[in-house]
């Protein structure tokens, strides 16, 4: 058997002022380290020895995972891999939420935050928000730098990477903590729990609330909760 923790990072810069955010690289407000420690203490508090540690390319989930390893004592390396990072929200990127419901209606804006294959329009490659201009992302090939994503498509890369590199991890009992984004962790939930595309709409995830995940070999789930049950989202499944 094996323990997997899917943590999304804790409230970042943007969460506050919500912005799209997406593969822009922001770090987390005081609220957000304080909810990554408070992550940290739910885990040690399972006495589940962690192998394995992965997150995205981008500072919001290193630095929850880095507060995380602290609080449990841990100092091993992590795995970063940028097939972990968020949704690309494309032209939406840095623009505030509520205004854009204002301006294109809320119905409109729920379809680009949670339909299955929607996209929003691409970036401009010119702006400073596209990847391509990001530091971080040099060494990702251009052609894997998108413009804009759906969930669909952050749902491919992310459980292209989890089969090819995670899964294996799984089958052999180690135990897993990923510290990732909204849309990534919804997309490995979706894989993991045999989600609909109807069903998928519906999963909020919550900042710094790790999910525990107790899984057999061939990923078949034995038990499922958030370790913060005062700030659970429902799950839909379990």
């Amino acid at each position: 058997m094996s323990h997997l923790f899917l943590v999304r990072h804790g409230q970042s810069e943007w969460n506050l002022q919500k912005k799209f955010t997406g593969w822009v690289d922001v770090d987390l407000t005081p609220h957000g380290k304080l909810e990554a420690c408070k992550a940290g203490e739910a885990i040690k508090s399972t006495n589940v020895k962690i192998d394995l540690f992965f997150s995205s390319y981008q500072l919001r989930a290193i630095n929850t995972l880095k507060l995380i390893k602290n609080t449990i004592r841990n100092n091993s390396e992590f795995i970063k891999a940028w097939e972990l990072n968020e949704r690309h929200y494309g032209s939406l990127t840095g623009l505030n939420k509520d205004e854009m419901k204002n301006k294109l209606g809320e119905k409109k804006i729920h379809e680009f935050r949670r339909s299955w294959d929607i996209r929003p329009d691409p970036l401009n490659q010119n702006s400073p928000y596209h990847p391509i201009n990001i530091d971080i992302y040099k060494n990702i090939p251009k052609e894997n730098i998108p413009d804009t994503e759906s969930l669909k498509d952050t749902y491919d890369r992310v459980v292209n990477y989890f089969t090819k590199k995670i899964n294996i991890e799984i089958k052999n009992d180690k135990n897993i903590l990923i510290s990732a984004h909204g849309n990534s962790v919804r997309a490995l939930c979706k894989f993991l729990f045999k989600l609909d595309e109807k069903q998928i709409p519906k999963l909020e995830i919550p900042t710094g609330n790790p999910l525990h995940i107790e899984l057999d070999q061939k990923l078949k789930i034995i038990k499922c909760r958030y370790l913060d049950q005062d700030r659970a989202q429902d799950l839909l499944v379990f």
